[in-house]
């Protein structure tokens, strides 16, 4: 047992692949002990001792998985502190509309369908059946997320996804014609319960479609502010099919969205065998590049620690230069970049956002205020470190004015680069 504030929170250890059981779990790169990345600080409690845990990743050899080597409890991520409300990306929005309407076209959906969301959020993908006739059912742990889907007119769940809930659902609404589980495969550390819900809940002649970044693109690009404890895993197409097939269910189709989050895959799995000609070609394309070995990932912590010391020289001489420095985006991610490479509030001052439910509070670990987008033009500092990287030309548009006026944004991944 890991025991990083003796007293606060028990963590478990990784003793097997969450996939396949596995024994021969392989490290490959240690991020030292972080805060919880969503546990963003209230101002009375800047004084507090923070919790930090380890945050190591490794590679099973068994079923080519990826994941982290510790698990915080799922109540602790996702109930007591999680504030991502995804209606506050409007390119995210824009991406699950055209994902509806493509399933209502392709799937023929109408009134007599069923379509369910596994970590459906403020209902921002679901809505956008509505207008058709859809029946849906939303599922999300989180209860600010859950309470604002219902006001949006989605029905929600608030429960955390398995085959005893994918029963209850099941015998109350009847097999669901689709099933959408987007960014949350990911955050799911129970993982062949959860599938073998799906695989409950999902009609013969259903699909199911799965979203989360690429682990290829991760490892290729340098991603590692993608990697928190929210994240217990980190996907290849080959890990996919594996787990899947477990379950009696088949890695169909694949498809590729290079900018959304630093490189998307959407698998398409159904009960039924259709593998198509592109999962097949993703499938070979990971065995040629080496995906499916160790080796592939054995180099990754030395070009994460390049680019930590990059990023920390060029905010080092940027301050000692006389420069202000913000950053945008309260996100994860963001909270891992800060604390990883070291950047507190001396070197970054303050990080502004969107999302309401996290302005007025500080950073995990490194305590810099969450300010209102709003603020970084009544303060115009020279530079903004773009913490949210993944929306970068969404975030760019928005702050043209900021730009207009002489401000720079600064990118940190793929590489260091200022805009």
């Amino acid at each position: 047992m890991s025991d990083p504030v003796a007293g606060v929170l028990a963590v478990s250890d990784l003793p097997a692949c969450r996939s396949c059981g596995g024994e021969a779990l392989q490290q490959f790169l240690s991020l030292g002990k972080t805060p919880l990345a969503d546990n963003l600080v209230p101002g009375d409690r800047l004084g507090d001792l923070e919790p930090r845990f380890p945050l190591e990743v490794a590679f099973c050899p068994k079923c080519a998985l990826v994941q982290i080597t510790e698990e915080v409890p799922a109540h602790t991520l996702f109930v007591d502190n999680y504030l991502y409300f995804s209606s506050f990306s409007d390119a995210l929005v824009r991406h699950a509309k055209a994902h509806v309407d493509h399933l209502v076209a392709s799937r023929g959906l109408g009134s007599g369908s069923f379509a369910v969301e596994l970590a459906s959020n403020d209902g921002y993908l679901l809505k956008a059946f509505l207008p058709h006739g859809v029946r849906v059912l939303g599922v999300d742990p989180a209860p600010d997320q859950a309470q604002a889907a219902r006001e949006a007119g989605v029905p929600t769940v608030q429960e955390f996804f398995g085959v005893d809930l994918a029963r209850s659902i099941r015998a109350a609404h009847g097999p669901a014609d689709v099933i959408v589980a987007n960014n949350v495969m990911a955050h799911v550390p129970q993982l062949n319960d959860f599938v073998a819900g799906i695989a409950e809940l999902l009609a013969e002649d259903g699909l199911l479609t799965v979203e989360n970044p690429w682990v290829k693109d991760l490892v290729d690009h340098g991603e590692f502010d993608t990697i928190y404890h929210e994240h217990f895993c980190y996907y290849s197409c080959t890990s996919v099919d594996a787990l899947v097939r477990r379950h009696g269910m088949f890695l169909n189709h694949v498809e590729y969205f290079p900018k959304l989050h630093g490189g998307t895959l959407r698998w398409h799995v159904g009960k039924v065998e259709r593998v198509s000609l592109q999962a097949r070609q993703y499938l070979d394309a990971e065995l040629r590049a080496g995906v499916t070995e160790f080796a592939y990932y054995a180099d990754f912590a030395s070009r994460v620690e390049r680019m930590r010391s990059e990023l920390l020289a060029l905010l080092s001489e940027l301050r000692e230069g006389g420069s202000r420095v913000w950053a945008y985006g309260a996100a994860a991610k963001g909270s891992t970049l800060l604390n990883t490479v070291g950047i507190d509030t001396g070197l970054v001052e303050a990080v502004v956002d969107r999302n309401t439910w996290k302005q007025g509070l500080h950073m995990p670990g490194t305590h810099q205020l969450i300010r209102p987008v709003e603020d970084l033009l009544a303060e115009q500092p020279d530079f903004c470190l773009l913490l949210a990287w993944n929306f970068t030309d969404e975030v760019l548009a928005q702050q043209a004015e900021y730009v207009a006026r002489g401000g720079r944004f600064i990118r940190p991944v793929p590489h260091v680069e200022v805009l």
